[in-house]
């Protein structure tokens, strides 16, 4: 396994890092301004689209996608330590390079599964970056940890299909550019196989019938760089029976070949979050003082960085040969992995985040740093994509199996 970085990635990263540093980081500020004065907390800030704008002129675009018909055309051992830089700014720098959830995956899945009319009129204005789309398959009435749960009916009916059911935490639905949902929901409830009872069907948002309900909040906070969280209800929505993606009754593995990358691509951008929490926790340390000395001289603050140190390298090469794998063996060779990094990741990002909470003091909570919302952004990585009991309960059953 070689995990150096190779020449395209290197000056790649060299071109990200100066465009953070001079484009993404002073936008951060500018952006709450523009958010205040805007008529609804889901208007896009005109910086946004002033940073999409100079990230495609750079060719910093669609870097995620590793089909160079699509997107970059990079591997996963490239992405990942680009990922991890915008990381740095959740908010941000994902979307000025059109590489923000839920968008990733939805791309990912119809550049996989979307036949070419599909392809023509979604996958190429979100490849272009001319609107936003969500992924609806969580529901706030069964466990969807367990996807065979989910209850949304699609029922054929003719040359269409009608949808019924209520989602909820669908990610960028708020997102006035939101233009298409990719909807999970059981064609064929009494199937004796339960995972063939699911399919996956493209709902426009103006579809008569869907109504965006309400946004939910992120422990107190309305994600803006995910384009919000919602409540959508599906009451009678009927489409056409062209816009079933992939197979009826394909819906729970086209639904899993869209969570692998996106796990890997979540857990790239953690290790940017702890390192900017790191960062922000190092210029804290050595700028206070308490009981006559720097924060960096006392023992307990050292130990946090030491620890944070030691933990971001851990992960940063356990992320890194997942990639190396996923490229190598694909991604069901890499299973064991994915759910690894899916684990580790998140837990242990959550408690550096939360140091650097701690050391800011009343500062860490508040909305004058980035803390706050980067520590509610990755706890709640441990439950999107699969709650990492889910992910423990594969892991275990993988490991026990050598030995049954």
């Amino acid at each position: 396994m070689d995990f150096a970085y190779d020449a395209r990635t290197e000056e790649l990263r060299a071109r990200l890092l100066a465009f953070m540093d001079e484009h993404v980081y002073p936008a951060e500020a500018v952006a709450e301004e523009q958010r205040a004065g805007l008529a609804s907390p889901w208007d896009v800030p005109p910086v946004v689209e002033e940073l999409k704008a100079e990230a495609r002129r750079q060719g910093l675009w669609n870097l995620f996608l590793p089909d160079a018909a699509y997107g970059a055309g990079l591997t996963n051992l490239q992405y990942a330590p680009l990922a991890e830089i915008t990381g740095r700014s959740p908010q941000l720098a994902p979307t000025a390079l059109n590489c923000a959830a839920p968008d990733t995956g939805n791309m990912e899945l119809l550049a996989q599964f979307g036949d070419e009319a599909q392809k023509k009129q979604w996958l190429e204005p979100l490849l272009a970056g001319e609107i936003r789309s969500a992924f609806a398959m969580t529901e706030p009435e069964v466990a969807s940890s367990d996807a065979t749960n989910i209850e949304t009916r699609i029922r054929r009916d003719g040359d269409s299909y009608v949808v019924d059911g209520r989602k909820w935490y669908i990610s960028g639905a708020m997102n006035p550019d939101c233009a298409v949902f990719i909807v999970m929901g059981k064609t064929d409830p009494d199937g004796t196989d339960p995972r063939r009872q699911q399919s996956m069907i493209l709902v426009p948002r103006d579809t008569p019938g869907v109504e965006v309900r309400r946004a939910m909040r992120v422990y107190g906070y309305e994600d803006h760089s995910h384009g919000g969280h919602a409540e959508v209800v599906f009451d009678g929505v009927r489409v056409p029976a062209a816009n079933i993606v992939g197979e009826e009754g394909g819906g729970f593995a086209i639904a899993q070949a869209r969570l692998g990358p996106g796990r890997i691509h979540h857990c790239m951008r953690l290790i940017g979050m702890a390192e900017r929490a790191v960062e922000l926790m190092c210029r804290r340390a050595v700028s206070r003082t308490a009981f006559g000395k720097a924060l960096a001289q006392q023992g307990v603050v050292q130990n946090w960085i030491a620890d944070a140190r030691v933990t971001i390298e851990q992960l940063r090469l356990l992320v890194l040969k997942t990639a190396w794998l996923m490229d190598t063996v694909g991604n069901r060779g890499a299973h064991t992995e994915i759910q690894a990094i899916k684990i580790a990741t998140p837990r242990a990002v959550v408690d550096i985040i939360d140091k650097a909470v701690q050391a800011h003091g009343a500062g860490g909570v508040s909305q004058d740093f980035p803390l706050a919302e980067l520590w509610a952004a990755a706890r709640t990585l441990k439950l999107a994509d699969g709650p990492d009991e889910v992910h423990q309960r594969s892991l275990a059953r993988r490991e026990l199996k050598k030995y049954l």
